[in-house]
């Protein structure tokens, strides 16, 4: 009998499969079922990257796409190596920290609520806190541009000067274009928005932490304080790590955060590939798409690198990886 047509079964005893053809056949519901997600996912997720063949030729509105090799490539990290190079690390650095700091305030939160012991309040300030989340961006933006506008009707400016902190004499801060307030106010935001619906991974894992672990501190006449330190932030690390891990290969997959927050005068802050990309494409006269192509591939690889070491990560951390 040929091993391909042998299993084994969980005792280890060997059976002989059925041929492909007829477990083809006698699942042909579920094929038939699944067939329409698979012609989606064809058509919207793999016909598309047949167009990064672009990313070789110098390709603009008008006229025909020409061959030119590695010659967008040359451009990036040539000619416009410094936007780009700007922009590159702008992503990373502004990606990064964001992931950090929604992670840290999202366990704070998770740990706070988890000592709550009314769970009508408890649920009540959980949903309060994740509400930000189904705002879109682009009212946030709205929301806190008014804020933090420099005109008189601006909230945060008028609070200074009631405060003294600002003068008559001094000029309201324009905080959104200015490249040292930018960052500071764009993390903020983010934790504000974003923090809640982090509690949720959080708040699940604490619920199935074994309640004889607090009773066996309760007999050693642990505080609650210590209580959270040794027992309650223990159970969340595995998650912690899973979490942070699964995230590191979406930290290039930045842009309408920046994109409705971001202005001229702070590109050399807050520009990122997303939106070097969209400016390159759609923000010129005359764009070349083979040069954002060749942009959006550089992106692509570089998430495929991150893609691979939170996988390599993953199996190290938790013994098997996330692909």
């Amino acid at each position: 009998m040929s091993k391909k047509n042998v299993a084994l079964t969980s005792s280890g005893a060997e059976i002989r499969k059925k041929p492909l053809s007829l477990r083809i056949w006698n699942n042909r519901g579920y094929y038939v079922m699944f067939l329409p997600v698979l012609i989606f996912v064809l058509i919207l997720y793999y016909w598309p990257m047949l167009g990064v063949r672009y990313a070789f030729y110098e390709y603009k509105p008008v006229g025909t796409p020409t061959f030119v090799g590695l010659a967008n490539f040359e451009k990036m990290f040539g000619t416009n190596v410094k936007a780009f190079m700007t922009a590159f690390t702008n992503t990373l650095e502004l990606s990064i920290v964001r992931l950090l700091l929604t992670n840290l305030s999202a366990i704070i939160v998770s740990l706070f609520l988890n000592e709550m012991g009314n769970l009508f309040a408890k649920k009540t300030l959980q949903t309060i806190i994740y509400l930000p989340h189904f705002m879109s961006w682009a009212v946030v933006a709205s929301i806190f541009s008014l804020f933090l506008s420099p005109s008189s009707t601006g909230l945060v400016n008028g609070m200074l000067r009631e405060w003294g902190i600002l003068g008559d004499a001094d000029k309201n801060i324009y905080f959104l274009a200015n490249s040292d307030w930018w960052r500071p106010i764009f993390q903020g935001i983010n934790i504000w928005k974003e923090t809640g619906w982090g509690t949720i991974v959080f708040l699940a894992t604490l619920s199935g932490v074994n309640p004889e672990l607090y009773e066996a501190a309760d007999i050693d006449g642990a505080t609650r304080m210590q209580k959270m330190f040794y027992v309650t932030l223990p159970a969340l690390g595995s998650t912690i790590i899973t979490v942070l891990i699964l995230n590191l290969a979406k930290v290039l997959n930045m842009f309408e955060p920046v994109f409705v927050l971001y202005n001229n005068a702070v590109y050399d802050v807050a520009d990122v590939i997303s939106t070097y990309t969209y400016r390159q494409t759609f923000a010129i006269a005359l764009p070349n798409y083979g040069y954002t192509t060749a942009v959006g591939l550089f992106r692509s690889l570089v998430g495929c690198v991150l893609v691979l070491l939170s996988n390599w990560l993953s199996k190290k951390v938790r013994g098997r990886g996330i692909i």
